[in-house]
C-alpha cells in the first residue's frame, strides 16, 4: 500500500470514529451525570435508605411545557419531607389539542450541589409519553433525599430543593400539526 492510500485510510478512520464519538456523547454525558449527581441532575436509586433523619427539606416542584400544546402542573406546589424519607409527588398532564401528543420530560435539580442528593425510586422521566386528544394523565415520582447530605460540607444548610420537569416533543412530533 503507497503512503497516499495509508493516509487516505487513516484520515477515513479518524472521520469515522470522530462520528461515533459525535452521537455517543450526548447518552455518555447523560449518564456521567446520572451516575455522578453532577449538574443537578437525580440520580436512580434501587431502594430507600435505611436512616431517617429529623431535619426536614422542603422540595419545591416547577413544570415547564416546550413547543406542546399541553398544560403541565404538579398536583401539590412543595412538599416537606424528613431528610432520608420516600415522598411521592404527581404531576397532572393535559393535551389540549385535537391530536395525539409524542412527549418526553427531563428533569434537573437546583440547587446543583444537591443534585447528587436528590434520588428517585420511580419516575416518568426519559421515557417518551403518547397522550390521546383531551386526554389528562397522573405521572408520580418517588424520591428521597439521602442522609449523606447532612453531613456534606458542600451541601450542609440546603433547606429547599428544586424538581424541574419540562415536557418536550418526541422526535417527529410536529406542534403545528402539519403532516410531514
Amino acid at each position: 500500500m503507497n503512503r497516499k492510500n495509508l493516509i487516505a485510510l487513516a484520515c477515513g478512520g479518524v472521520v469515522m470514529a470522530m462520528t461515533g464519538a459525535a452521537f455517543a456523547a450526548v447518552p455518555l454525558y447523560q449518564l456521567f451525570c446520572q451516575v455522578t449527581g453532577f449538574d443537578g441532575t437525580v440520580r436512580k436509586a434501587d431502594k430507600a435508605p435505611d436512616t431517617i433523619l429529623d431535619q426536614t427539606v422542603l422540595i419545591r416542584f416547577d413544570t415547564n411545557v416546550r413547543d406542546l400544546p399541553m398544560t403541565f402542573r404538579a398536583e401539590q406546589a412543595t412538599q416537606r419531607v424528613r431528610i432520608g424519607e420516600t415522598g411521592i409527588a404527581y404531576f397532572d398532564v393535559t393535551n389540549t389539542s385535537d391530536q395525539p401528543i409524542g412527549a418526553t420530560a427531563a428533569y434537573n435539580v437546583v440547587p446543583e450541589r444537591a443534585g447528587a442528593y436528590f434520588q428517585k425510586l420511580q419516575c416518568f422521566c426519559f421515557e417518551g409519553q403518547t397522550i390521546a386528544p383531551g386526554e389528562t394523565r397522573s405521572f408520580p415520582v418517588q424520591y428521597f433525599v439521602a442522609p449523606e447530605m447532612a453531613t456534606d460540607r458542600e451541601s450542609r444548610g440546603v433547606s429547599e430543593i428544586t424538581l424541574s420537569y419540562t415536557f418536550y416533543p418526541t422526535k417527529g412530533f410536529d406542534p403545528t400539526g402539519a403532516a410531514g
